[in-house]
């Protein structure tokens, strides 16, 4: 009797080895958790690059407002301010309307700065900017620090 249960024993667990139903359920249970958090990553790092692009184009953009600034004179009165440059940055326009969303999330006149250096002896300035990046959970649980994105634009000062 006992070779009988043995035999069986070991049949049944040979056949459940074998049998292959359910075999694509335990196989997408142990591989959907990390296709998931690797999509999530590569879609949280494509924000990172897309908000330092946008940050690019601000500070590019405020740079040729500014280089293009006439200074003020004895006949004239320059309307031009790094006030406007930084509005140019974070909106995109001089005169946002009142609703008007920021360029990128996060990185706006109250919460960021902007630091225009002056014009040196060869004729450029520098405007730079650093923004702290607003992660998802997802960094956290990875265990990625904060991100700060540092961005500087020279610009040759044309004048008028």
């Amino acid at each position: 009797m006992n070779a009988f249960k043995n035999f069986l024993s070991r049949r049944c667990c040979f056949a459940f080895w074998l049998n292959s139903e359910g075999a694509v359920l335990a196989e997408a249970l142990i591989a959907v958790p990390f296709i998931t958090i690797f999509a999530a990553g590569i879609l949280e790092f494509g924000n990172v690059f897309w908000e330092r692009m946008q940050i690019d184009a601000a500070l590019r953009d405020a740079g040729r407002y500014l280089s293009r600034c006439r200074p003020t004179s004895p006949t004239y009165t320059s309307t031009c301010s790094e006030a406007t440059a930084k509005l140019i940055a974070y909106y995109g326009t001089q005169s946002p309307a009142a609703d008007a969303g920021l360029r990128v999330p996060g990185w706006g006149p109250n919460l960021a700065d902007i630091t225009v250096n002056p014009v040196g002896a060869d004729g450029t300035f520098t405007i730079q900017t650093a923004h702290l990046y607003e992660t998802s959970p997802i960094f956290g649980w990875l265990g990625i620090d904060e991100i700060t994105i540092s961005a500087s634009h020279e610009e040759r000062y044309m004048g008028w």
